[in-house]
């Protein structure tokens, strides 16, 4: 990805199926509050570390990610989204990552999406520990499991809410 002369100023970024290597410049985006990426072309999120500042995060197509732990130290983030692209839907791929533990450590996380984002177990019980969940909406984890997570939590299955950012609307 390429830099920007001033990416301290910078608060909201969409990274919309550019054909990047990496991007690994986003680092440098000390101020981003608004993050909103389609097609995630790196094998893990740590470009994603220094962004302090984050508080909305929708990554749509992250094939290569297997582990969530960088996200985990996002102590800002408010609203997560994550997705496999919507033709996979059909096919029935998945994004398998080994653990949601580390969203469970996000003191501010309310609204959180995991369509096609599944852990290694297919299970939902670590984000029973995640005490400030407002919604959560999944898909492709079976029935069974999605039901009990919903009546043990009371967690509504409602979408997050949009970005919020005027000029993209």
């Amino acid at each position: 990805m390429p830099g920007h002369p001033t990416p301290a100023e910078v608060t909201a970024l969409r990274v919309w199926h550019c054909k990047y290597k990496s991007l690994g410049s986003l680092a440098t985006f000390t101020n981003l509050r608004t993050l909103v990426i389609a097609t995630y072309p790196d094998a893990d999120l740590t470009p994603l570390n220094g962004l302090s500042q984050l508080e909305y995060l929708s990554v749509m197509h992250m094939p290569k990610v297997s582990d969530l732990d960088p996200l985990g130290q996002l102590h800002k983030l408010k609203t997560i989204r994550l997705s496999t692209l919507p033709s996979w839907d059909s096919s029935g791929k998945k994004t398998i990552v080994h653990s949601l533990a580390p969203l469970t450590g996000l003191p501010h996380l309310a609204h959180l999406e995991l369509f096609g984002v599944l852990p290694e177990d297919g299970k939902l019980n670590a984000l029973e520990n995640c005490q400030s969940l407002e919604s959560i909406r999944v898909s492709k984890y079976k029935k069974s499991e999605i039901e009990r997570f919903y009546r043990s939590t009371g967690l509504p299955n409602s979408f997050a809410p949009l970005p919020g950012v005027d000029a993209w609307s």
